[in-house]
């Protein structure tokens, strides 16, 4: 039902099992989520891949330390289809002391906290990552 948090359930049980890549199914809004995730370091890359009938792949490719540790930590959805979390740029959560990355979807695009922070814009809280 919820796109977003199977995406990111993918990653954790990914990284937990300490899986290369992961497959899902494309969306817009998942190509951003995955684009912030290796503009912050988090994942190592990402692509896109299309089939004969047009049905398009997201495959991400994840990123572990040289002693095979993970650098995803842990990953939260935090706004979901029932109960969604908007915040103002004054009032977007710091995470873990500032180490964490909050994603959010804001009326300029998917921006990070800092981002939203400098740029004066608040939205919907959709994930915090560290």
């Amino acid at each position: 039902m919820d796109p977003i948090a199977d995406f990111l359930t993918r990653i954790r049980n990914a990284n937990l099992r300490q899986k290369d890549r992961i497959d899902v199914p494309l969306s817009n809004l998942k190509a951003e989520i995955a684009r912030i995730l290796k503009d912050e370091g988090f994942i190592a890359n990402y692509k896109t891949i299309f089939n004969e009938k047009r049905f398009g792949t997201l495959r991400v490719f994840l990123k572990y330390s040289p002693t095979k540790e993970a650098v995803i930590r842990g990953i939260k959805r935090v706004s979901r289809p029932g109960l969604r979390i908007y915040r103002s740029y004054s009032d977007i959560p710091r995470v873990r002391g500032g180490f964490a990355v909050t994603i959010l979807t804001t009326p300029k695009g998917l921006l990070t906290d800092r981002q939203a922070r400098e740029k004066k814009v608040g939205g919907e809280v959709l994930c915090q990552v560290w």
